[in-house]
């Protein structure tokens, strides 16, 4: 079979055809620094609400504003699209339990035992994770140069938890707030692999089902909290965090990060969350008046060196 096209417009269309690519690449970059920026002051929040707001009741108040959000701004979509849910009810119960609740209630719960940079520091390993569950789960292709740009960042995210001292990685104790994070991240990244293959269907009304989910499998959590004497009452303070996280880490980020995914796959869009353990101890030092280093810098050029690696010599080669 040949093309109808004439020789001399060929040319012409692979350069429009690679124009819109590098379209594509350029709003999935901007999507996903908006969300890692937005995701590395989530962490610095749930620093703020400790004593502020109960950890299952932040996670239950995130999910409470999230679908109010949605509701009020996707509500003809939702109606118009709802039945395709149905046939992947259980793939959205499993995403919204695992990767929504699941993570939130871990993470708010470590905010309590550890610091904000070791919480940014530690969700630096989701691209790895998700990286490695590509390869694995979907035999998705990693170049050479795209394993570089990864130890790049890898590097940076160790400057950052040695704070430019590489012999203290070998005396890194971990607690049980640092414990709790790593298994948030497993859970995170499942999610970010379980978007690869979602139903055909808008991004908002995929995301309302899954925080349909997530706000009532946080019930049962909030529950036992009220149980077992954990909960109190949230202050002005925590019931602001409450909204912050619900409109922007919880609803806003949710949808660039889904739409960044669509534009250039999980795995190189996972490469991107590496910003968060930047853009977290970066935003703490800010909010929570922590000393900045020159290893923050360091870390920076290195994670920055290594998306550019990753992305540049290893997505185009």
């Amino acid at each position: 079979m040949h093309s109808d096209a004439p020789p001399s417009a060929q040319p012409l269309a692979r350069s429009r055809a690679s124009s819109l690519l590098g379209s594509f690449s350029r709003r999935a970059y901007l999507l996903l620094v908006f969300t890692t920026l937005v995701w590395g002051a989530n962490a610095v929040a749930a620093r703020l609400a400790v004593d502020e707001i109960s950890p299952m009741m932040m996670t239950s108040s995130r999910w409470i504003v999230s679908c109010v959000a949605l509701g009020l701004t996707a509500h003809r979509q939702i109606a118009q699209h709802w039945r395709a849910l149905v046939p992947a009810w259980r793939r959205i119960v499993l995403m919204g339990a695992f990767g929504f609740t699941g993570f939130n209630a871990l993470f708010y719960t470590a905010a309590h035992h550890t610091t904000a940079i070791n919480i940014a520091i530690i969700q630096g390993t989701i691209p790895v994770l998700v990286l490695v569950g590509s390869f694995f789960f979907f035999r998705t292709r990693v170049s050479p140069l795209q394993l570089v740009g990864v130890a790049l960042t890898i590097t940076g995210i160790a400057v950052v938890a040695s704070q430019g001292n590489f012999a203290a990685l070998t005396q890194l104790a971990f607690n049980r707030g640092d414990i709790a994070m790593v298994i948030a991240c497993l859970m995170y990244a499942a999610y970010a692999l379980a978007l690869r293959d979602r139903p055909a269907m808008p991004g908002i009304v995929f995301f309302a089902a899954l925080a349909a989910v997530a706000f009532m499998s946080s019930l049962p959590l909030l529950a036992v909290e009220v149980a077992t004497g954990h909960f109190f009452m949230p202050t002005a303070k925590g019931i602001g965090l409450a909204l912050f996280v619900g409109l922007l880490p919880s609803f806003i980020s949710q949808l660039t990060f889904m739409r960044a995914v669509e534009l250039i796959g999980a795995a190189r869009a996972g490469v991107f969350l590496n910003l968060v353990p930047i853009f977290g101890p970066l935003l703490a030092v800010l909010a929570l008046h922590e000393s900045l280093s020159p290893h923050h810098a360091v870390a920076l050029a290195l994670v920055l060196g290594g998306i550019g690696v990753a992305e540049y010599f290893g997505a185009h080669r």
